[in-house]
């Protein structure tokens, strides 16, 4: 990189980057200039009970998706920004005592990716985590980040129902939903086996 400034500041920041890159056939390329949305890292988990084969999603409004013709309310897996400092584990803990009302206990990775490389620095850490209690049917969120989030309780049915009908329409949810449908079976055995 040959050069970063902040661009924007506000809710999120955007920075410009002047930089080169090796060719693959030899030599560098041209100063290139590129904005960069600087979100910030991010983690979601999966709220998954065992017990009963039902998975926790929150629905709330995404500024993002007002152009969406069907709706800008959003099922999800439970999600948030990483702050300085933060492991992992403790903000999916925090996230999902915030957002759902759940409790966590054993917790798996799912998958760590960069959602839109071309154009964001945002690196996703995914989780699938035991609920060992949830405030499914309830509004969760915090009022001075302005979230109003409802959480529901489904069935393992429901869910995959969903996400083949296309009714899963973000990322993180679809990522954590198809890995659920091809390891949820073996996880509940475990977890189930372990208790």
């Amino acid at each position: 990189m040959l050069k970063r400034e902040r661009a924007f500041e506000g809710y999120f920041a955007i920075d410009r980057l002047t930089l080169q890159y090796r060719h693959f056939g030899g030599g560098w390329s041209e100063a290139v200039v590129r904005e960069v949305f600087e979100r910030g890292d991010a983690v979601g988990v999966l709220p998954y009970d065992p017990v009963d084969d039902a998975l926790i999603l929150i629905e709330q409004y995404r500024a993002g998706c007002t152009r969406d013709p069907d709706s800008p309310w959003m099922l999800e897996v439970v999600a948030g920004i990483v702050e300085d400092g933060e492991e992992d584990d403790s903000v999916l803990r925090r996230e999902a005592s915030e957002e759902a009302g759940c409790e966590i206990g054993r917790v798996v990775p799912v998958a760590s990716y960069y959602p839109s490389a071309g154009a964001c620095s945002e690196h996703v850490r995914l989780f699938c985590g035991e609920v060992l209690s949830d405030g499914a049917g309830h509004v969760h969120g915090l009022d001075d980040e302005h979230e109003d989030i409802l959480v529901h309780r489904l069935s393992r049915e429901e869910v995959l129902g969903l996400l083949e009908s296309g009714a899963i329409n973000n990322g993180h949810t679809l990522i954590a939903l198809q890995w659920f449908a091809l390891h949820g079976d073996r996880l509940r055995q475990r977890w189930l086996q372990d208790a």
